[in-house]
């Protein structure tokens, strides 16, 4: 399961630090299914980038490092929310095709949540350090 889970965390990491990335660029020539972009006020794209970003890193780098892992659900409950947000955007755009991304990207960043809490959660090499310092 943990192969599976990783398997799910890192094209989601991928797809989050991609789009949390272009929030911050947006660049003139995107394609169609992203020009709703050019519509986001810059506070928007600041929360929805960071939110995106900060999600992509913790979908890796707690499982990557061992420190801290509890936070990788946490991440991806996060990445949660951000696509029930989209969905509610899209919606009232009536943008279909983005709205059954943003139900798969948030339907795998679910399964990774519960897999990470409930199933295979991460070793997390942290705490025998606090043992180590006291």
């Amino acid at each position: 399961m943990n192969t599976r889970l990783w398997g799910l965390q890192i094209p989601l990491a991928t797809f989050a630090g991609i789009t949390g990335v272009i929030h911050f660029t947006v660049p003139p020539d995107l394609p169609a299914p992203l020009e709703w972009m050019y519509d986001l006020s810059t506070p928007l794209h600041y929360i929805s980038g960071t939110a995106e970003i900060l999600a992509a890193l913790g979908l890796v780098l707690p499982g990557l490092t061992g420190i801290q892992t509890r936070l990788t659900p946490l991440a991806a409950l996060g990445l949660v929310m951000v696509m029930i947000g989209a969905v509610v955007f899209h919606i009232t755009r009536g943008e279909g095709l983005n709205i059954v991304v943003n139900v798969f990207i948030g339907a795998m960043a679910a399964v990774v949540a519960y897999g990470r809490w409930q199933i295979s959660p991460l070793p997390d090499r942290s705490s025998h350090r606090k043992g180590q310092l006291s």
